[in-house]
């Protein structure tokens, strides 16, 4: 059995974070890693996860009302929401320290980089939701107009035939626990991010002060959530940051391309 097979994802622990609670997932060995998750909440300890926890730890907070872990009831928006993980890493000594990012959780980090830029020390984002394309380049793709699991399908390219697909969200899909999961994290997003829809007008035009901030965005050529344009303007914005398309991936490299995905993550954490 190998190192990567042997680390497994830890047991959820609970941190106070002020008078509200954080429940946070921690596994792996090495510098940490932050791991924001997406909309649909924390999709599992994956291959990925396996494979790089065997030489970081990562630590990966469950966003409050999404999936198992208890909504904050005064969070109302993204910028609540990214000012209660910012105390929490202040609290906890973790900061500064990289950061991965996807969809959802990919604009959280960065805008938690923007009101805080001694938070990261580099920043991965995936797909990352907060940019709106020009117009005729394409939109975020809605997540209320769809039913849940028709959502998850639309996020990778070919999910019949991808391995590690059943395993996303525990693998049971079709369980009334999971369906009920996927729908408070729908609802949440909705608190958080409702209008406008997934995006923060302002992003575009603040990038700039994410000098010293180094950042990769990556991005699958075939992601059908998330249109290109958006993330040439993440990676034109941050100074020095660069976008690394994934050729034959949808919404989700880590999942469907995990090996190229870990050799940017590694190349780019690695870099002094």
């Amino acid at each position: 059995m190998s190192v990567a097979e042997r680390v497994r994802e830890g047991g959820p622990i609970t941190i106070r974070v002020g008078e509200d609670e954080l429940t946070v997932i921690r596994g792996g060995q090495g510098n940490p890693v932050l791991v924001l998750h997406d909309e649909l909440g924390y999709p599992g300890w994956l291959n990925w996860n396996a494979e790089l926890a065997a030489e970081r730890e990562l630590i990966i907070p469950l966003l409050p009302g999404f999936g198992r872990a208890p909504r904050i009831d005064w969070v109302f928006s993204w910028r609540d929401l990214i000012q209660v993980l910012a105390r929490w890493l202040r609290e906890q000594k973790l900061a500064p320290i990289d950061v991965i990012g996807f969809s959802f959780g990919g604009w959280l980090a960065a805008e938690m980089a923007l009101a805080d830029p001694k938070l990261f020390r580099r920043m991965v984002l995936v797909g990352p939701f907060g940019i709106k394309a020009p117009e005729g380049k394409g939109e975020i793709a809605d997540i209320f107009a769809v039913p849940a699991l028709k959502w998850l399908a639309s996020t990778v390219k070919d999910y019949e035939n991808l391995p590690e697909f059943a395993q996303l969200y525990g693998g049971g899909h079709e369980t009334p626990e999971q369906f009920e999961a996927f729908d408070d994290a729908r609802a949440e997003c909705a608190r958080l991010a409702w209008q406008p829809y997934m995006f923060n007008a302002s992003l575009p035009h603040h990038l700039g002060g994410l000098k010293g901030v180094p950042t990769t965005i990556v991005w699958g050529d075939q992601d059908e959530i998330v249109p290109r344009a958006a993330m040439e303007i993440y990676a034109q914005g941050i100074p020095g940051a660069r976008l690394d398309v994934v050729a034959g991936s949808g919404h989700r490299p880590e999942v469907e391309k995990a090996d190229k995905f870990l050799d940017i993550v590694r190349k780019h954490f690695e870099k002094n």
